[in-house]
Parts: C-alpha cells; sequence; structure tokens
C-alpha cells in the first residue's frame, strides 16, 4: 500500500501534476517557495474590518511570509476580495475559533509549542524596537483590534513587546501599515543576521503541492488517478 505522506509519494505525486501545469508557472511555483518562511508568522486577534484583516493577509503573501493565524474570540475573520488580491489561496490560514474557549490562549500555546516567541505590537512599552528584535528563535508576531489592541490575555502570555518609531502626535499607525512595516523590517533582519529561515526541501515539495492543487481543475480526481499508478508501479517493482 503506498503512503500519500512519504516524501518519495510526494515527489512523485508532484512530478505527475506538473503536466497539467505551464513551465513557466512551474519556475514561478519554485522560485516564490524558496524565499517563503515560517521562521516568522504573523498572529491577528479580533480583526474586525475585513479590509484590514485581508490587506494584513495580502502582505503577509507579498513578504513571503507562509502561515497566518487568526484568533477570533469576538469576531470572525472575514476576506475582502478587492483588498486580498487572491492572498489566502497561497497561504496557511490557521484559525481559532472554538466556542466558549480562550482563543488567545489556545493560540499562544500551541505556538509556543512549535517553538515560537511571542512579541506583542504595542506602542504602549518600552521593550523593544521592530528594528533590534533578536529573531535568534522562530517569531510571531501578534496584532490587536483596530481600538482596543491587544487583550490583557494576550499582554500576559507573550514573550515580548515590539513597537514600531513614529515621530507624529498620533498614537498608532493603522493595523495593516503597522503588519507592513513590521513584515519588511523583520524580513530584512533575517536576511542580514543569516538565519536558517528558509523551507527545507521537503517543505518546498510540500508547498508546490499544494499549490499546484490549488491551480488544477479536479485535483481529487487526479490524485486518485495517480494514486491508482503508483500502486501499480509499486507492485510491478516487487513483481521484478
Amino acid at each position: 500500500m503506498a503512503d500519500p505522506t512519504s516524501p518519495e509519494y510526494k515527489k512523485a505525486f508532484l512530478t505527475y501534476l506538473e503536466e497539467f501545469i505551464t513551465e513557466s508557472k512551474l519556475k514561478k511555483f519554485d522560485r516564490i517557495a524558496r524565499n517563503r518562511t515560517r521562521y516568522v508568522t504573523i498572529v491577528l486577534e479580533d480583526i474586525y474590518q475585513a479590509h484590514n484583516a485581508s490587506a494584513v493577509v495580502r502582505s503577509c503573501e507579498c513578504f513571503g511570509i507562509q502561515d497566518v493565524y487568526f484568533i477570533e474570540n469576538q469576531y470572525e475573520y472575514q476576506i475582502s476580495p478587492d483588498v486580498a488580491m487572491g492572498a489566502p489561496k497561497w497561504l496557511n490560514i490557521t484559525h481559532f475559533k472554538e466556542p466558549e474557549v480562550d482563543n488567545t490562549t489556545a493560540c499562544i500555546l500551541d505556538l509556543k509549542a512549535k517553538g515560537y516567541k511571542i512579541y506583542a505590537t504595542t506602542p504602549h512599552t518600552e521593550d523593544c524596537l521592530i528594528n533590534d528584535l533578536p529573531m535568534e528563535e522562530k517569531t510571531a508576531l501578534m496584532f490587536g483590534t483596530e481600538l482596543d489592541g491587544l487583550s490583557k490575555t494576550a499582554l500576559a502570555l507573550c514573550d515580548g513587546f515590539v513597537r514600531i518609531p513614529m515621530y507624529g502626535f498620533t498614537e498608532s499607525y493603522n493595523i495593516s501599515v503597522s503588519a507592513a512595516l513590521c513584515m519588511y523590517s523583520v524580513r530584512e533582519s533575517l536576511r542580514s543576521k543569516n538565519r536558517a529561515w528558509q523551507f527545507s526541501e521537503e517543505e518546498i515539495i510540500d508547498l508546490k503541492l499544494e499549490w499546484t492543487k490549488r491551480t488544477i481543475k479536479t485535483p481529487d480526481l487526479h490524485e486518485e488517478r495517480f494514486a491508482k499508478t503508483y500502486i501499480q508501479h509499486l507492485h510491478d517493482q516487487i513483481k521484478s
């Protein structure tokens, strides 16, 4: 029996699916996948304005940040297609929205279990400027609601605070602007400090496989056909 989770199976399946994708798109997939990162991730807590949430997701895609987490204790994530411009199609978006559960705590604990340091973005502390963020470990940046910022729970459970320099009278940037500025800063920091921020070869295959399945028509039918062919190939190898 073929194991669809094995690296060999996934690599063979990707090769099969690539027959249905143009050469230019295949090259684009490979180039973009090699600039993706999970060293940094973005967490949004109770963002209720669809255009703000969508703008952040679009920035994540543009900056090559593959994973976005939505905490939905009060407000459900809504997409604004005209703002997002298709960005969600290329990202892994995780929702923490269980009823009668503190989803903020659940999300933060999940990220910490994955090895992330959690930094709350807030203009009300003097802890660390975004340009001075250590980035010695995987980093999750949390952003809160448009009016009130992050919850007390998020501020209590985070590992540190980060802020963006401001030189005017206004107290804070719009959340989508804040997120974009932070993402630009941390991506530049990853390059300058030579961190191991890129995907492994196996992760790149997984990512290109997922993107290809999202691009072609009837991917489930293709997978069913490939699985039969692959299993027959294994049987032929055993016989020989």
